[in-house]
């Protein structure tokens, strides 16, 4: 029967492993595309720098891939077991469903066992180096943030185009001056200019030659019914700040980005402090998704294994099609729960369980009902 275990192991584990792995490559490709397609294309990164952040990322998307693995695994695995009859030779051999299943439930033990490492300490810290090695990138050249032919509107107040740009020279610059609400309430316009960055205090300095400014009423700036004084200048300095776009000071992490120490910390400061009752339940609930998130992959190992001998498919289609449909649900249930994050009084931490105990719930039921049948 060791034989029997050893096959059914090897199986499904090397299917969680190229599933999650399939997964993993997806989600690898759509955040690279998401947060790192814009600075390789201005040049703000070398093949080097996005290298490691395409490797900070594996952590992050793990988090997702292996439940998903894990689910398509058991169910390819065993739906072609039971479509080619050898789940009913089992049975007939007098070997239960519970006994046929240890394997399965041993790797989602061991699934559950990295889900934990992963999402509380692992995913934390590959999140706060991912980030904090794309300002390092980004501030070593900090010069190519202009593109030429781009509407630039990362500056605070400011928007910036340049029709061409060689190095630190730039011809045909535009620049717009923004108030509170958007409005333009100065443009400029140089024929040329060149732009240098002060490492001191982290800034660009555009000196513009050949400038023409319009400047409109502060009060009212898009009323056109009296004309707007234009005034002509030589040269112009400019300084557009760098600090909110990848300040000096280390960037604020999101609780998600905390270990699990790192949060029992902050719960614990907070409950000697004068925080609110919203903010003690954010960290509570960032707790509780960590693990609720890891139990993730023992909640669709158990709905999964009946599911596949009971559907008995061969095609790797219809399982897939069955997999996302379940986890689509699943999901959908956490996104409703997280609408609740700013009504602590209805316990949102709590609410996070809802998906996996169902999940767990309707799966031990389905899996006693198949295993007497």
């Amino acid at each position: 029967m060791k034989l029997l275990h050893r096959h059914i192991f090897a199986s499904v584990l090397f299917s969680c492993a190229v599933a999650a792995g399939l997964f993993a490559f997806v989600l690898i490709v759509g955040n690279a595309f998401k947060d790192l397609i814009g600075y390789m294309l201005a040049g703000q990164l070398s093949a080097e720098a996005f290298a490691s952040l395409v490797v900070l990322t594996i952590p992050y998307v793990c988090v997702h891939a292996l439940p998903m693995g894990m689910l398509t695994a058991v169910l390819l695995v065993l739906g072609r077991m039971s479509a080619q009859q050898e789940i009913t030779a089992m049975r007939a051999a007098g070997l239960s469903l519970g006994y046929v299943a240890r394997p399965i439930f041993l790797i989602a033990i061991l699934g559950v066992t990295a889900g934990l490492a992963i999402n509380c300490y692992y995913m934390p810290r590959s999140r706060t180096a991912y980030r904090e090695t794309l300002n390092e990138a980004v501030r070593k050249n900090p010069l190519n943030f202009i593109v030429p032919k781009t509407f630039i509107r990362d500056f605070p107040g400011v928007v910036v185009y340049v029709n061409q740009k060689n190095g630190d020279v730039m011809k045909d610059f535009w620049l717009w001056q923004l108030d509170d609400q958007k409005r333009v309430k100065l443009f400029a316009r140089a024929q040329s200019g060149h732009v240098d960055y002060v490492e001191a205090d982290n800034k660009l300095v555009l000196t513009l030659s050949n400038v023409s400014v319009e400047t409109r009423d502060e009060k009212n700036p898009e009323d056109f019914s009296t004309p707007h004084p234009i005034g002509t200048s030589d040269q112009l300095s400019i300084d557009l700040k760098l600090d909110n776009i990848f300040g000096k000071q280390q960037f604020n992490k999101k609780l998600s980005w905390l270990t699990f120490g790192e949060l029992l910390t902050e719960r614990k400061r907070l409950e000697t402090s004068k925080s609110t009752e919203r903010e003690r339940m954010s960290v509570s609930i960032a707790l509780h998704e960590k693990i609720a998130n890891s139990f993730t992959i023992l909640a669709f190992t158990i709905i999964a294994i009946p599911l596949g001998i009971k559907i008995s498919r061969k095609e790797t289609t219809a399982n897939l099609g069955l997999a996302l449909g379940l986890a689509l649900g699943y999901y959908f249930i956490n996104v409703i729960v997280g609408w609740l994050d700013k009504q602590p009084a209805l316990r949102p931490d709590l609410l996070l369980w809802i998906a996996p105990v169902l999940t767990i719930a309707l799966g031990t039921w389905l899996f006693r009902r198949v295993g007497r049948a």
